[in-house]
Formats: C-alpha cells, sequence, structure tokens
C-alpha cells in the first residue's frame, strides 16, 4: 500500500467536525457529510464507523486523526459536488438522497436501513428482513418485498421508472402491452422460433441496475440508493434450501422477481439485447418481439438453426443465457403457440379453454356457480369474468357468447 491519503487534512479535519457534531451512527453521519456535500459520504462515513464504532473519546482531534490516515480510496472527487447532470427522460431530479427520501415517504435513517448498503439484513433474523422466501415446485423463488419496502418500490415505479421507455420489442409489464401484443405480430408466419431465457430476473445484477439509474443522470449516491431499494441478496438459510446452480445465482445482488420494479428494471437492462435481437430479425426479414423471458421470432423461410445460434452469442455477450431445453421451432403445418395463446391464424387462446369455460357456465346456470367452484376460489365472480375477458380480448365473438351466459348467472356472495 502507498502513503497517498484518501483525505487531505483541511478536508479530514472539516468532516471530523461535523462527524462530532451529532449522533455518533453510521446513517447519521454519512447523513451529515452528505448535507455538505462530501463525495463518497456513505463510504467514507461507514469506513469511519468501522474503525471507531463508538463515539471517541478524544473527541474531535481523534477522529481527526483517524480520517487523516484513511488510505486512498478509489475515484476521490472534489468536496463539492458537481452542480450539474445531464438527465435523460422526464424523470424526477433527485441529486440527494434526502430528496429519494421524501418522495419515497422515508426518513433519511430509513432510507439507509431499507437501502442496506452494506447486505446487513441477509445475516439478520427473518423478521428484520425486508423480504418474504417462497421456493415454487419448479425451484424458482419468489422473493416478495414486505409491506413498506414494497409501498417504497411502488413510488420509485410510478414516479421514475414508469417515465422512461423500453425497447418497442418489449411487451411484458409495459402499459399498452401484453401478451397478445407479443403474439400478434407473429400469427400466420411459416415458422415461429420461441427461445427462453434462463433464470431472468437473478441473473441481473446490482451493478447492472445501477447502471441504469447512472445513466438516466443520477449522481452515484443516489444512484447507489436506489439500486439498493430494488435489489436484494438471498439470505444464507433460504440459499439452503435451493439446488445449487439455483443458489449460486442468488448469492450476490440481484433482481427480485416478486418485486414491483423489478419487471420494469428488467426491461430497461435488456434495452440493449431487444435492439440487438431487433437488428438480427431484420437482417432475417423477421419479426422480434420480448415477453419477459420469452423471445419470439417469425418469419418465412426463417433460417432457425443460425437464428437460435446467434442468439445464444448475442444473449450470452448481454449478461443473459438461453434455455437450451426450453427452445422451440414451430411451423405452419403444426401448432404454433406463444404465451398460451394459439397464433396458427391469429393469436387467440385455445379453442379448448374457450370450450372448458364455456361449459363451466352453462353448469353454473344449472346448478349455481357454488358447485363449480371446485377449486374454492373466493372470488370466483371475478376470477370466472377475468377469464373472460382473457379469452375475450383476442376474439370479441367468444367474448360476446361467454358474456352472455355469465350474465344469466345468480352469483352468491
Amino acid at each position: 500500500m502507498t502513503g497517498r491519503r484518501a483525505l487531505s487534512p483541511a478536508v479530514a479535519r472539516r468532516l471530523a467536525a461535523v462527524a462530532t457534531s451529532g449522533s455518533w451512527t453510521r446513517a447519521a453521519i454519512a447523513q451529515r457529510f452528505e448535507e455538505i456535500g462530501t463525495p463518497d459520504a456513505d463510504r467514507i462515513a461507514t469506513r469511519l464507523f468501522d474503525l471507531l464504532p463508538t463515539p471517541p473519546v478524544e473527541g474531535v482531534d481523534s477522529v481527526y486523526r483517524l480520517l487523516s490516515e484513511l488510505p486512498h480510496i478509489d475515484e476521490p472527487a472534489p468536496l463539492v459536488e458537481q452542480p450539474d447532470h445531464e438527465w435523460r427522460f422526464d424523470v424526477p431530479k433527485w441529486t440527494h438522497t434526502v430528496a429519494v427520501a421524501q418522495a419515497v415517504g422515508l426518513t433519511p435513517a430509513e432510507l439507509d436501513w431499507f437501502a442496506d448498503p452494506g447486505e446487513w439484513l441477509r445475516h439478520k433474523a427473518p423478521t428484520l428482513q425486508h423480504y418474504r422466501y417462497r421456493i415454487r415446485s419448479d425451484h424458482r423463488l419468489l422473493e416478495a418485498p414486505k409491506e413498506r419496502l414494497r409501498e417504497v418500490q411502488r413510488r420509485i415505479l410510478r414516479g421514475l421508472l414508469d417515465r422512461v421507455p423500453p425497447h418497442v420489442a418489449a411487451h411484458g409489464f409495459v402499459p399498452g402491452r401484453s401478451v397478445h401484443t407479443f403474439a400478434a405480430p407473429h400469427a400466420g408466419r411459416d415458422v415461429v422460433v420461441r427461445i427462453d431465457l434462463r433464470a431472468f430476473f437473478p441473473s441481473i445484477s446490482q451493478a447492472r441496475v445501477r447502471a441504469v439509474f447512472d445513466s438516466l443522470g443520477y449522481p452515484p449516491r443516489v444512484s447507489r440508493v436506489l439500486t439498493g431499494l430494488c435489489t436484494t441478496s438471498t439470505p444464507p438459510d433460504v440459499l439452503a434450501r435451493l439446488p445449487f446452480d439455483t443458489a449460486s445465482r442468488l448469492r450476490g445482488s440481484h433482481l427480485p422477481q416478486g418485486a414491483p420494479t423489478s419487471p420494469a428494471l428488467a426491461n430497461l437492462v435488456a434495452y440493449r439485447l431487444d435492439r440487438r435481437l431487433t437488428g438480427l430479425a431484420r437482417s432475417s426479414r423477421a419479426e422480434y418481439t420480448r415477453y419477459a423471458d420469452d423471445l419470439a421470432f417469425s418469419g418465412a423461410d426463417l433460417a432457425a438453426d443460425r437464428l437460435i445460434s446467434a442468439v445464444g452469442r448475442i444473449a450470452a455477450d448481454e449478461g443473459f443465457s438461453v434455455h437450451p431445453r426450453k427452445t422451440r421451432i414451430m411451423r405452419a403445418h403444426r401448432r404454433q403457440h406463444l404465451a398460451g395463446l394459439v397464433i396458427n391464424s391469429h393469436a387467440q387462446a385455445a379453442r379448448t379453454e374457450y370450450d372448458q369455460l364455456r361449459a363451466l357456465l352453462f353448469n353454473s346456470l344449472r346448478t349455481g356457480p357454488d358447485l363449480q367452484n371446485r377449486a374454492g376460489r373466493p372470488h370466483f365472480r371475478e376470477y370466472v369474468y377475468g377469464r373472460i375477458a382473457w379469452i375475450g380480448e383476442s376474439n370479441p365473438n367468444r367474448k360476446r357468447a361467454l358474456l352472455a351466459l355469465a350474465d344469466r348467472i345468480e352469483w352468491t356472495g
């Protein structure tokens, strides 16, 4: 290690005075550093607090000695924050974490707690952690934020992320787009290729999420906090219950599958992937769309094997990986389907799905809906009308026929 120091004597003296001017907690020290425009305020406060976790007995002089002896840290910056940022899109111009805290309804100390920059909470008791965990039968892990963090993430989604448009090829979790708009461009095509991305959300690391916020114009400290609020690393006791490959992807900080912000951030992280795959499709005179981790290509005389190989290379280059066993090549003389819709002629729900719902409605007319609710759904009427909307979105005639039956049923509850 060289003799180069992180802070000049004058800056160390000023920060020592600020550090000892209030309560001695890491978050409080970082907040005071930030209020005077200290670059890397959180990092410097963390380093100081790690060296001196209890209030200094000798006061400002002992703190000054510690700060003046701190070794050089990467990317030093002047003490005064740069006033001008190049903002992209109509995002809120948060230049300080105090503004972020106000926007999401937290105090600065609470903001630090929820962002968890040191990933301390993954080693704490479940009652202190911000997520609930559920392992599905296919070993996928759902990481659902608890109520307060969920509300914070919703505010970030509505106030910030919804203002940044994803690529036109992205149809999942985008207002005005759906599985129908995802599948419709491929209807009636000679060849349809469906490719699945492996572990879509867990494969998106904290660094890639941070790059999104950086690219929008946020200063480093704000980007770090926003990233911390939207990513997580899975606790060791949860990892122990998962297969090795799955656990290895979840050990580092990543987008949680189950957070309100994850789909929008995943779409923005995948922007370059969508742009490159759109270019690949155009070079083959094909169509390309994406719905979350489902990629779809279609065209006439499409060289499917060559396309699949090229997609795999591009996906790997962009930090994703293809799930080879889920890749499908569907030709016009066989059933073609995407996201639950049959697309041989036009995108619509399968005939069997329509027939099953029609039979359920007929039986509900004869015996009453309660006897047909074999799964015991608490809101059976809403469930039925939701299925009608799903089937009817792509076929108005089917929708009218199903609604005519449903409106004759005497619903209870």
